[in-house]
């Protein structure tokens, strides 16, 4: 399965289901509505002076006042811009950036909407959808990981597979399916994952907080 395959099809059902709970839906960003989620993604493809913000802290403030006139939109004009994609001039209209940027994005903020609701359970993901994803773990593992204090490796449940993310003694292993390894290693605790490893090493671990 493509990564762009993958990232369209996320971005496809994020957008049906946020015509479906409207623009007032909790999410698991804190702090945000699905209204604010929708503004984000919308931010992030189509205006770069402030997309930096979403990283660079100090250009934060500037970054969430364009983010707040985005919201104002109609709703179903916002989850329309969400829903066609970046705008010609956007850098994520470069050949490959889709693929290369959008599966992490838009399979965690898929879940942000749906495992806000206390009813959720996990989605039965393709096989190709979860291969990718593993196979994006393995580039971006690293960089995901670099906040915890001990070592992280991760092991597939579905196939035993095994990824370092991060070298080091004391370690964990996580253990779960490649979308739950991703939203867990995104800082979200609504996922299905086992932390295994000396008591300390996981307590260490859970006490850390993940983010991109």
């Amino acid at each position: 399965m493509k990564a762009t395959d993958v990232a369209r099809q996320e971005r496809q059902e994020l957008c049906d289901l946020l015509l479906e709970v409207g623009p007032e839906a909790p999410t698991l960003c804190a702090g945000w509505t699905t209204r604010d989620l929708a503004a984000h993604l919308v931010v992030r493809e189509s205006r770069p002076d402030a997309a930096v913000g979403i990283l660079v802290k100090p250009l934060a403030g500037y970054a969430d006042s364009v983010q707040a006139k985005v919201a104002m939109r109609p709703w179903p004009e916002l989850v329309r811009d969400v829903r066609t994609g970046p705008p010609l001039l956007s850098v994520f209209r470069l050949p490959g950036a889709q693929g290369l940027a959008d599966p992490f994005e838009f399979a965690v903020h898929h879940e942000d909407v749906r495992r806000a609701r206390p009813d959720w359970v996990p989605r039965e993901l393709p096989t190709g959808e979860q291969d990718l994803l593993w196979q994006r773990l393995a580039r971006a593992g690293r960089l995901l990981a670099r906040k915890s204090p001990v070592g992280v490796a991760l092991r597939r449940s579905d196939t035993g597979e095994m990824i370092i993310a991060k070298a080091g003694t004391p370690s964990v292993t996580l253990v779960g399916e490649p979308l739950e390894l991703v939203l867990r290693l995104y800082g979200r605790s609504e996922c299905l994952v086992d932390v295994e490893g000396p008591e300390g090493a996981v307590a260490s671990f859970e006490s850390a907080r993940f983010s991109v």
